[in-house]
């Protein structure tokens, strides 16, 4: 099996432009579980973790936008500027595997798998992130909704390559909650991203449908009622409607009414937070 190493952006797609079967590979640490319990055979690798690009971030206070590269680990975002900018995908990347996990996983792995469990994805949605391909010809810019489209399924064409996301700052408050069978290291059974801003609540959900859920009808009633009117009862008819907006399943992690239930209990309580904030 081939592995390719590119150490620029125009080789790495040079070079995906001739193995258009190729494996992009980041982390890994979706793609290594696979191949170690032989579920998946990739004939060729084209690792992405040399490529510069893809490893930088900045933020731009005028723009008022922050710029992820793919690359970028999860262990960036837990602390410091980044985390500043965009507590919610901090919080996030806190709940992703181990320490070891979090040093090698990213942004790019999380899109590429596009797995509904996937745990920045919520966050991405939540927050109107833009998702930046490039292939050896064109660049393209497609929204977070545009981009994943089924489970496991995204927009990506063969030739492209997920090059990094824009994320817009908030002026309010955004948080992120997550259940799963355990308390540390686990696969998420349910999650909530919820952010305000210019005095609007946004809310999208992980884990209980075949993609992220952002829940518009839900996000359009509590925004009617207004934040400075929100209580414990509004927060509970809130959770109520989010839940109405899931679409579980049953499967070997939880049932569908537990994780209907979850996302209710998670977005009431985030709504809580942020209002009292």
């Amino acid at each position: 099996m081939p592995v390719f190493i590119p150490s620029s952006l125009a080789e790495a797609t040079q070079l995906l432009s001739t193995n258009l079967d190729a494996h992009l590979l980041t982390g890994g640490t979706d793609m290594m579980v696979e191949v170690n319990f032989n579920h998946r055979h990739p004939e060729t690798v084209i690792a992405l973790r040399k490529v510069p690009e893809f490893q930088q971030w900045n933020i731009d206070s005028n723009a008022r936008v922050v710029h992820i590269g793919s690359s970028v680990p999860y262990a960036t975002m837990e602390h410091g500027e980044l985390a500043k900018a965009l507590p919610a995908l901090a919080e996030a990347a806190r709940t992703v595997g181990s320490p070891q996990i979090r040093a090698a996983g990213s942004l790019g792995g999380n899109l590429g798998t596009c797995s509904p469990a996937g745990d920045s994805l919520p966050v991405l949605s939540a927050l109107d992130a833009i998702v930046h391909l490039q292939s050896e010809k064109a660049t393209r810019s497609l929204s977070f909704a545009e981009f994943m489209v089924g489970p496991k399924r995204n927009s990506r064409q063969p030739d492209e390559i997920i090059t990094g996301v824009t994320i817009p700052l908030t002026n309010g408050w955004q948080g992120y909650a997550k259940v799963g069978v355990r308390n540390a290291m686990v696969i998420s059974v349910a999650s909530v991203c919820l952010a305000i801003h210019d005095g609007k609540v946004r809310v999208a959900l992980g884990s209980v449908g075949p993609t992220i859920i952002r829940c518009s009808e839900s996000e359009a009633w509590i925004n009617s009622v207004g934040l400075e009117n929100v209580d414990h009862a509004i927060a509970q008819e809130f959770g109520a409607k989010v839940r109405a907006e899931s679409r579980p399943i049953d499967d070997h992690r939880s049932t569908a009414e537990y994780r209907r239930h979850a996302v209710g209990v998670l977005a009431a309580r985030l709504l809580l937070r942020g209002v009292q904030k």
